[in-house]
């Protein structure tokens, strides 16, 4: 999402904020799985102009999410991450974590919604110059369940930015999936990330 260094700076600042303490996997609780498989480029919803370039997967949690969702309060889990860019502003990151159990999975997905649901209020809490809007695309039925939510936001010197957000859930491993570019809602191409949600979801095992 392609906010601006000050709202950017406050919006991270209200993520953790509004951590949830989740328990973290007891050791031993259930063997390593294999890692959960990624989005390719071609998969992302497609850019009229540019094409999509994928980075490596790599370790850790991405600091693109961390205006909305963070690992506050969720410890000794197996991130994952890969970041994806196009030549014109626009960009996605999919984070995949993988837990020890399906129910820890449960209650962490719907966590990090929760933290997605909850943005746009905390944005304007903590950032006077901001004002931010979230919606609710819904569900989709997919493996155990994901959820598309978009969140737009307009600072007071005038940058608007547009982000669709999901979280999906296939067992014991969870995946967020982040669009973002500047522009507004109608900008959005909300059928094209609901595919590539559920795509992402499938891909998880």
């Amino acid at each position: 999402m392609r906010i601006r260094a000050s709202a950017l700076t406050a919006l991270t600042v209200a993520a953790l904020a509004a951590g949830t303490v989740l328990t973290a996997p007891a050791a031993g609780a259930a063997p390593k799985a294999a890692a959960p498989k990624f989005l390719s480029a071609s998969q992302l919803p497609p850019h009229p102009s540019s094409a999509w370039t994928a980075g490596p997967v790599t370790d850790g949690f991405p600091e693109g999410l961390g205006s909305c969702v963070s690992t506050e309060g969720v410890l000794d889990y197996d991130y994952r991450h890969r970041e994806f860019r196009t030549d014109l502003e626009t960009s996605a990151v999919q984070l995949t974590v993988v837990t020890g159990t399906a129910a820890q999975a449960k209650a962490l997905a719907k966590h990090y919604d929760d933290l997605i649901r909850t943005c746009a209020d905390r944005i304007e809490e903590t950032s006077p110059d901001v004002e931010a809007e979230g919606r609710d695309y819904g569900s989709l039925p997919v493996e155990e369940g994901a959820r598309v939510r978009g969140l737009h936001t307009e600072t007071s010197w005038g940058a608007t930015d547009i982000s669709l957000l999901s979280v999906g859930r296939d067992g014991r491993t969870v995946t967020v999936v982040q669009w973002g570019q500047m522009g507004d809602f109608d900008d959005a191409p909300v059928a094209a990330f609901k595919k590539t949600t559920t795509t992402a979801v499938n891909k998880l095992y």
